[in-house]
């Protein structure tokens, strides 16, 4: 499904600005979009944060049993 993959990659992106700030103490989005303040790096965040929560599903979702040839 397209938006598993969409979520997916931006929880991937989320997690790598977390890793920057707590192995370099630098946030990346901030730093491209103007500071955590700002309208654009919110609306990032909270784009993540969404991601995230829609990944959490992926646990709870039936997988189906490939067939063996």
């Amino acid at each position: 499904m397209i938006m598993d993959r969409i979520c997916l990659a931006l929880t991937v992106i989320g997690a790598l600005n977390w890793g920057s700030i707590g192995i370099f103490r630098f946030d990346v989005v901030a730093a491209i979009f103007g500071g955590q303040a700002a309208t654009v790096s919110r609306v990032i965040f909270t784009l993540v944060g969404l991601a995230g929560l829609w990944c959490v599903t992926l646990f709870f979702r039936d997988r189906p049993v490939p067939e063996e040839a």
